[in-house]
């Protein structure tokens, strides 16, 4: 097993796609984190009992890194099918569940620490906005807050091996990543005519309310 996370590892590392993916995810926390927190301000003064700077600032981030981290999920093993490396790993590793074993903690590993610099950068740049505008704005060590940074960055490493599934089933970077996006995102409209207790199970329903830290109607 540990020759495989070695080799899962080093697959992963040089893959040009995850250095790509990654990139963009941390532009994405920045951009998102900052243009989600502007355009949120003036709910302060329509709304401001429910004015969450928190949740507010990561939404953008999360909502949209969703999409770039699942589709490093995708690559890191369609991109074997690909290229037909996938041979020669099953070459050195015959046991297929060792195989996906590996690749699925390497990549899971990965995630995690891409959430979680992205929910934490998309925190920052969202208070930063909040405190130059002049509204209230929260800081890590307030109640919830910690907890919704957590659970923010899990939520994009779930993202990430929900990728790694939907790439494992299709074999195709095409199919793998045109099912995430449906899953994620196209689906949102259908989920509104579905009952409240049903459309908030989904994963980017439930992922929306895990960066909330204000008390919410829905579960």
């Amino acid at each position: 097993m540990k020759a495989a996370l070695r080799g899962e590892w080093r697959k992963l590392r040089t893959l040009r796609s995850t250095f790509y993916s990654l990139m963009a995810l941390a532009m994405l926390s920045v951009g998102f984190g900052a243009l989600f927190s502007g355009g949120a301000t003036g709910n302060y003064w329509d709304r401001p009992a429910d004015f969450d700077p928190t949740a507010l600032s990561l939404q953008g981030g999360v909502m949209f890194g969703q999409l770039v981290i699942g589709v490093l999920g995708v690559l890191s093993i369609t991109s074997e099918y690909t290229t037909g490396t996938t041979r020669a790993s099953l070459a050195a590793v015959p046991r297929r569940g060792r195989l996906f074993a590996a690749k699925a903690v390497v990549v899971g590993l990965v995630t995690t620490v891409a959430g979680l610099v992205a929910a934490l950068t998309s925190f920052l740049i969202g208070q930063w906005v909040f405190a130059t505008s002049g509204v209230p704005h929260a800081g890590i060590g307030d109640p919830e807050v910690a907890r919704a940074l957590l659970g923010g960055g899990l939520y994009l490493a779930l993202i990430g091996l929900l990728g790694l599934a939907l790439g494992s089933l299709t074999r195709s970077t095409a199919a793998g990543v045109t099912l995430l996006i449906s899953l994620t995102i196209l689906v949102l409209a259908i989920l509104q005519l579905l009952p409240q207790r049903v459309a908030s199970l989904w994963p980017t329903i439930a992922g929306m309310q895990v960066v909330a830290t204000l008390p919410h109607s829905s579960p």
